[in-house]
């Protein structure tokens, strides 16, 4: 028999010999706990105490290591939205650590039917984790600030698969993106920020099961405060906690944040088909949307199935209590959500005054740390670029599109360009926020890579099984002439080509905002077309790291810019350009030229076959100060971003712009000459980007 325990916290607890656990499921009829020995045969135990809506009991000799789950009783009614069965085994929503992986069983035909097949065989198992007495030593958060920020996206197991450096069997582990050889990578690349797409624990979806396949990327969470146990070469048996909090500590250790990309919008048990893992055995009407005229579907606003209901109490605290978790015991330094705008639905409707940002807002842990929004869902209203509340950063896919159309020559003039240049003030001054709102990006995990972006036309999923119909088509890519990397063998695609590259990364590392780099793309990875590789566990979407030495140029130069950002705050702003000067007779903080060297008019502005453009950004017009009210000031610079096919001449501006201009970045010449006098015509060549630093 178990001491009656305690009805908090939630989740297993393991002290001093014992363990309690505790769970919330307040319309349950009973609610067993399941112990597994290491022969997988399970003894089911009533808890018999109740408090607060909460089960609950403690059992002496239960210890770390344990496996563990539960059967929930109640009633069997859709129409209403319930769906207990204690013929399905359920994770605990609060484990810190999860074994096993899901395995599909037969599909059952009618989801309104209950279906009382033990899915025990079928379904992971939850672990008791204790005191892993981790030495944190003097493990402390970078604290980068936001101007400061630069982002690396990247997949724990698909970094390290295939590098060299790297022991075989540390690839593809949280121990194997700590060894030094992939942080000295980070470091020396500039990168200031390793955000992981999802590690909490996830299971593969059925469908994807059935045709030998398995979910990649990570975006089908099962445990939110489980770290993905795939990923640990340790254990599965909490050892994986252990292996991850080492993976922070070396990454602080190098100066480097770790942001999580994190999946609350839906779970694992997708629609009312989908297989009971968790949540849905446990309060279905408290954690998920339901259709408010048949509760026994789902409002699905994720495109998965279901949709986390963030908006009831008791789920948005799971997820609170989740976030903290990995602020103060994992010590990360802040998240990524992921269809952020179905977390901020309250009914139906998107609510930026609802209970998540308000709450979110309010915590004193979770206000300090950094917090991006994917700003969008598929659901009514559910597009929100520009409208996050104050504390939000958002990935910013306007960026992403019009510099993808300018540099394939089809953004219909440079008045949108000049607005990204400069940080979106047209998304994000409105309301108070800063430039530093604007996570800019060209490329993702979600889509193609940046070599694969300059190689093709189309999208090439066929490998995903789905006959190409999944990924989008709106790519806004070009070839080049032919279709394929393999077209990089004429040299004149392969020249154009890399010369477009150097034109992206020139053009993202050098804009106001924060720039996000996908893992790979300094090096020239591909996936051969994919734009959608979720499903592809596979050289197709591990980083092949002997691209280093064919891409070398392309990796220097990444360097190089992200070198000149950190050197220069001019490119790393913290208030809007205002277009004027901050000192009586200076120049202005901002300033916009024609190829004549003359600045922009407004026919300039509205003449949608233009497709050159100058930015002269003045030292002496930073608006922001610094730590101790101190004025600061830096270089000037010009850039030119020409994307037409053939070369043009522009005029430098001469005085008071500048008397001289030393060339920094040249994309189209490895070679160019060092100076060039102010007033002096310029060529330039076509599809390239020419950086430029003013001597005043």
């Amino acid at each position: 028999m178990p001491w009656p325990g305690h009805w908090s916290p939630l989740g297993a607890t393991y002290a001093d010999g014992a363990t309690n656990f505790a769970i919330w499921a307040p319309d349950a009829e009973q609610v067993e706990l399941c112990f597994f020995d290491d022969d997988d045969n399970e003894t089911r135990i009533p808890l018999l105490n109740r408090t607060f809506d909460v089960w609950h009991g403690r059992f002496p000799g239960v210890g770390p290591g344990q496996h563990y789950g539960y059967r929930v009783h109640g009633p069997w009614d859709p129409a209403t939205g319930r769906r207990f069965n204690p013929a399905k085994l359920l994770v605990d929503p609060y484990a810190r650590a999860i074994d096993g992986e899901f395995v599909n069983g037969d599909g059952h035909s009618d989801p309104n039917e209950r279906d009382d097949r033990d899915s025990a065989p079928w379904v992971p198992r939850s672990v008791v984790v204790g005191d892993d007495a981790f030495d944190w030593g003097d493990d402390a958060p970078p604290q980068v600030p936001w101007e400061n920020s630069v982002i690396y996206e990247l997949h724990v197991r698909g970094y390290t698969m295939r590098h060299p450096d790297v022991p075989e069997e540390l690839r593809g582990t949280y121990a194997g993106l700590a060894h030094p050889a992939v942080i000295d990578h980070l470091v020396e690349l500039g990168v200031t920020a390793v955000e992981l797409l999802p590690i909490q624990q996830f299971v593969s979806e059925p469908h994807l099961l059935r045709q030998g396949s398995a979910n990649y990327w990570g975006y089908n969470t099962l445990g939110f405060f489980a770290p993905h146990a795939d990923y640990s070469v340790s254990g599965a048996r909490g050892e994986q906690v252990a292996e991850f909090k080492a993976m922070v500590k070396a990454l602080h250790a190098a100066g480097l944040e770790v942001i999580l990309d994190v999946v609350y919008n839906h779970t694992a048990e997708q629609g009312a088909g989908g297989p009971t893992l968790c949540f849905r055995g446990i309060d279905n009407r408290a954690y998920y949307h339901l259709d408010p005229d048949d509760p026994s579907k789902y409002s699905d606003y994720t495109g998965t199935g279901n949709t986390f209901k963030v908006s009831h109490p008791h789920a948005l605290r799971l997820v609170m209590d989740s976030l903290r978790y990995w602020v103060t015991e994992m010590h990360v330094d802040g998240f990524r959500f992921d269809l952020a705008s179905a977390l901020a639905r309250s009914m139906h409707d998107v609510d930026m005054l609802g209970s998540f940002m308000t709450v979110i807002e309010q915590d004193p842990v979770l206000r300090e740390v950094k917090l991006i929004a994917e700003p969008w869902d598929i659901g009514p209203g559910g597009y929100q670029v520009g409208e996050f509340p104050h504390l939000w950063t958002e990935w910013n896919d306007k960026f992403r599109n019009t510099v993808r159309d300018h540099w394939r020559g089809l953004a219909g003039g440079v008045h949108d360009l000049a607005f990204r240049l400069a940080g979106s003030s047209d998304l994000y001054a409105d309301d108070g926020r800063r430039p530093y709102a604007s996570i800019n990006f060209v490329t993702a995990h979600d889509g193609f890579t940046l070599r694969d972006l300059v190689s093709y036309n189309e999208k090439h999923n066929d490998a995903n099984g789905e006959e190409n119909r999944d990924g989008t088509d709106d790519n806004r890519s070009w070839n080049h002439g032919r279709e394929g990397i393999e077209a990089d063998a004429d040299p004149a695609i392969r020249e154009l080509r890399r010369r477009q590259l150097r034109n992206f990364m020139t053009t993202l590392l050098l804009s106001t905002g924060v720039p996000m780099l996908a893992a790979g793309d300094e090096m020239g990875r591909t996936q051969w077309g994919n734009n959608n590789a979720y499903c592809l566990d596979n050289e197709t979407t591990w980083v092949d790291w002997s691209l280093r030495e064919e891409f070398a140029d392309l990796n220097q130069l990444v360097q190089k810019l992200l070198a000149l950002r950190a050197q220069h705050p001019v490119f790393r702003q913290r208030r809007f350009f205002e277009g004027r000067s901050i000192i009586p007779g200076g120049r202005k903080d901002i300033a916009w030229f024609a190829p004549t060297g003359t600045e922009m008019d407004d026919a300039a502005w509205h003449d949608e076959t233009r497709q050159t453009l100058g930015m002269y950004l003045s030292g002496d017009g930073i608006r922001s100060r610094g730590a101790h009210g101190e004025r600061i000031t830096d270089d000037s610079f010009l850039v030119w971003l020409h994307s037409g096919a053939d070369d043009v001449q522009v005029v430098l501006p001469a005085a008071p712009w500048a008397t001289s201009y030393d060339v920094v970045i040249d994309t189209a010449d490895v070679d160019p000459p060092e100076r060039h006098e102010a007033g002096a015509t310029v060529t330039l060549t076509g599809r390239s980007c020419l950086v430029l630093r003013a001597t005043t």
